[in-house]
């Protein structure tokens, strides 16, 4: 719309919408049917499980970033890129886990709050810890992620779904085994430096 002002022509122009309010296209913990050959009750089993995995993923992604900028110690250099690294991979995993879920036709979480409810990994204090005891926390909730995606990939495995089960073993267990091991290591009484005799 084109109008004039004091010598001016003012054209109105696409602004955003301050506040938005709209009927949800889908709520979640319901499951759209999606022509995927599975039933909506595998689909919905799924969805619940990989949203509680996908929870605890969030929160161990998190807890990597949160270490990764507080670690301190002779091996600062080492860890501070190492929790970096699996920051990433483990963001790799929420992204796959999150369009899993979608794709069973379910509703993923995604913000904090939601994360904060549901994890099952405890909650870290908000200062900064040593090195032993963030890998330690670190640890823990990779058993935590591990011990329940096993258990799920048994249950979809059960009932057909092949393409979470697949996720589940392929993905979220091989790298969190592997990230274990990387981790894990830190914690091997071993001096820093070998003295000569």
């Amino acid at each position: 719309m084109t109008r004039r002002h004091e010598g001016a022509t003012l054209i109105e122009r696409a602004r955003p919408v301050a506040v938005h309010e709209a009927k949800e296209l889908q709520h979640y913990g319901t499951v759209a049917r999606l022509p995927i050959a599975l039933d909506a009750v595998v689909c919905a089993a799924s969805v619940v499980n990989l949203n509680q995995l996908l929870a605890d993923s969030m929160t161990l992604r998190d807890l990597y970033k949160k270490h990764h900028w507080q670690v301190s110690g002779p091996t600062f250099y080492q860890l501070h890129l190492l929790f970096d690294k699996h920051f990433d991979e483990q963001s790799e995993l929420v992204d796959a886990i999150a369009e899993r879920i979608q794709s069973l036709g379910g509703v993923s979480i995604a913000m904090a709050h939601d994360v904060a409810e549901m994890t099952l990994i405890p909650r870290p204090p908000r200062g900064r810890d040593d090195v032993p005891v963030q890998i330690s926390r670190l640890l823990h909730a990779h058993e935590i992620v591990l011990k329940e995606a096993r258990a799920m990939a048994r249950q979809a495995a059960e009932v057909g779904d092949d393409g979470t089960n697949d996720l589940l073993v392929s993905e979220v267990i091989r790298t969190n085994e592997r990230q274990v091991w990387f981790v894990g290591e830190h914690l091997v009484d071993t001096p820093l430096i070998a003295h000569e005799r």
